[in-house]
């Protein structure tokens, strides 16, 4: 099994690594099976990574600093990040329904701000107006909210202050 373990409480026997494209099927169906519960909770189908088809996962893999989570052979959680201007834009934090609420999500925000690029002055991320949980989240790591549009909750903090989960 290749990765690094996760030297995180309750995330013993999990190894994150740098996706690969083999890993883009089952990175397309932890999206799906994610993004449904956002899709209820903000009432809309109207969510991009519902959207995505196998080669816009590819692409975004290839495109993106993009980590995956595994528990032995099953890829449990991911997150990626990219340059937007002088902002490291964190996208699509995602954890198998079944191990929510275990601090993986945590982990992973930290890990990617962790493996931002020199000379980013801001750490940027939305998720869905209604998405509570989530929103609670990136609040106990520092994000605020600077404005929602269309139900869309756009949050950012300095890119100085780092969450706190991640080690590696």
């Amino acid at each position: 099994m290749s990765g690094t373990p996760i030297d995180a409480t309750g995330l013993a026997g999990l190894r994150i690594a740098r996706a690969e494209a083999r890993d883009a099927p089952e990175l397309l169906v932890l999206q799906r099976a994610c993004w449904v519960a956002e899709a209820l909770a903000n009432e809309t189908l109207a969510i991009s990574a519902l959207h995505e088809t196998l080669d816009d996962v590819e692409r975004g893999i290839l495109d993106q600093q993009t980590w995956v989570v595994r528990d032995g052979p099953r890829l449990v959680g991911s997150v990626r990040g990219t340059v937007a201007g002088d902002a490291w834009e964190i996208g699509r934090l995602m954890v198998a329904p079944d191990l929510a609420g275990r601090g993986l999500g945590r982990f992973l925000l930290a890990w990617i701000e962790k493996h931002r690029p020199d000379g980013v002055a801001r750490l940027e991320l939305f998720t869905g107006a209604r998405s509570t949980r989530n929103l609670r989240l990136y609040g106990n790591a520092g994000y605020g909210i600077d404005r929602t549009v269309n139900g869309v909750a756009h949050l950012s903090k300095p890119a100085g202050e780092s969450s706190n989960g991640a080690s590696g």
